[in-house]
């Protein structure tokens, strides 16, 4: 059964002993990012600040939500301790049964509204998570809704904001995205303000679709009513034409204004590194609705394990095991790892046809997910045992055929390794390395593998199997 709210997610961590309750009191600027960023690298329960400087008893802060695989398999209903290859998977299989959301008439987000002069965003404990970041960010784990005022489609997604003023943000929305795509090819050319409504503290399987790379054109609320395997409960916006979950924390409507850009940043990015300040689009506020005692829900971005790399390394992992399916290529299993800032994927295939590498690789760079590293193995390696993987690359990729490189290709201007140039044209490079035995060798020349798996008869791998704790070793 899903969790109905944040709420009931957080109660389930604490159950498990994945949250860390802190009631000392923490200061917004700089030292909760600091915490987050700690439990992040340590890989520590959630932080769950419940007494902020500043800010009266009820007013929370939480740090990261999903920011383990443990936590989207909890998220999931599934056991913590699933596999990576279990997520993805189950997430493949809810996602193929979209469930349609329900409007309700009311909800928690209700309990509070607020427009007109009234509006404050520094109402809540809105953290400076990095030193050197350009301002206190309120929007960095939740949901966007954006509507095409054409088809009526709505897409869901994370757009990060810096407040400006206690009415006024500035987003990030590059225009590749889909929000930075229906902004500048549809309401801007015809002098509209763009409404946006940004939900934050919501149910977590909310967050993993508004996360994943889906299609333009399809409702990520429909994907995260099949993850959750129940409808979404959705409500009315107070004064732009989009609806909410209506158990979100805090929700904030606004209009992105054309023609206007401010400075947005600096601020600290997924693949690890400091980002430089960026255009930026205004949002200018026109109502804040929240619930009582409000929890803001937080990311502090930097070297990985963080919250995206974590969900999207199942989410977007799903999505391009699909799309290869779907492409009718004989894939195994892929593995997109957290670790490498979602910049490295690695595929297992059963090759039929000679270059089959760059069929994958290439269905992989035609996708919504931009991953610039792509390695492609046998179907005796498993893509998630990174020993393994490492052995492939080392042993069957030809250090000069094995290796392809490709120039010009669209980029993402948060990879550190890209020039200026790059940067500023989201232009990028791509490799892919083709760690399979050629097809065109005679089997006599396939080296054969040095394991306990191969090397000795089966009657006998049984039999060591059976014997092992007798030997004196462990469980294995």
């Amino acid at each position: 059964m899903a969790f109905r709210d944040l709420r009931e997610f957080i109660s389930a961590l604490k159950g498990v002993g994945d949250l860390q309750e802190i009631e000392r009191e923490v200061d917004w600027n700089l030292e909760a990012g600091a915490i987050m960023r700690l439990a992040y690298e340590r890989q520590l329960p959630a932080p769950l600040f419940t007494n902020i400087k500043g800010y009266p008893p009820g007013y929370r802060l939480m740090g990261g939500t999903l920011a383990t695989l443990r936590r989207v398999a909890i998220a999931m209903g599934l056991d913590p301790e699933s596999p990576c290859r279990a997520l993805v998977e189950e997430y493949i299989k809810r996602s193929e049964n979209c469930i349609k959301p329900i409007l309700v008439k009311d909800g928690p987000c209700k309990e509070n509204v607020i427009t007109g002069e009234d509006i404050d965003l520094a109402k809540f404990p809105v953290p400076i998570l990095h030193e050197g970041d350009g301002g206190r960010y309120i929007s960095s784990w939740h949901i966007d809704a954006i509507k095409d005022p054409d088809s009526g489609w709505v897409n869901w997604a994370m757009y990060r904001s810096m407040l400006l003023s206690k009415n006024t943000l500035a987003k990030q929305i590059a225009p590749r995205h889909h929000g930075g795509l229906i902004f500048r090819a549809k309401y801007e050319p015809r002098n509209q303000v763009m409404p946006i409504a940004m939900a934050i503290g919501v149910e977590p399987l909310c967050n993993v679709a508004a996360a994943a790379d889906i299609p333009a054109g399809m409702d990520e609320v429909d994907v995260a009513g099949g993850l959750r395997q129940e409808p979404v409960e959705l409500i009315k916006c107070e004064t732009v034409d989009l609806q909410v979950p209506a158990n979100a924390e805090i929700v904030i409507e606004a209009e992105v204004q054309p023609g206007e850009r401010v400075s947005e940043g600096p601020f600290s990015e997924f693949p690890g590194y400091v980002g430089p300040a960026i255009e930026g689009l205004v949002l200018k506020v026109k109502c804040i609705s929240h619930r009582n005692d409000p929890i803001l829900t937080s990311c502090c971005e930097g070297i990985p394990v963080s919250d995206g790399h974590a969900t999207k390394s199942v989410c977007c992992a799903a999505e391009l095991l699909k799309l290869l399916r779907e492409r009718a290529l004989p894939v195994v299993d892929l593995h997109l790892y957290p670790e490498g800032a979602l910049c490295f994927v690695v595929v297992s295939i059963n090759p039929i046809y000679g270059n089959i590498a760059h069929g994958v690789a290439s269905a992989i760079w035609s996708s919504g997910t931009i991953t610039p590293y792509v390695v492609v193995v046998d179907s005796d390696v498993d893509p998630s045992n990174l020993n393994q993987v490492l052995h492939a690359m080392a042993t069957k990729c030809h250090p000069y055929r094995g290796i392809h490189k490709t120039e010009h290709t669209r980029g993402n201007r948060m990879w550190p390794f890209t020039t200026p140039q790059e940067r500023r044209y989201t232009m990028g490079s791509c490799v892919y390395f083709d760690c399979t035995w050629p097809i065109d060798w005679d089997p006599s020349q396939v080296p054969t593998r040095a394991a306990f798996d191969t090397n000795y008869p089966k009657e006998l791998q049984e039999k060591v199997l059976k014997n092992w704790k007798n030997y004196g070793y462990k469980e294995l």
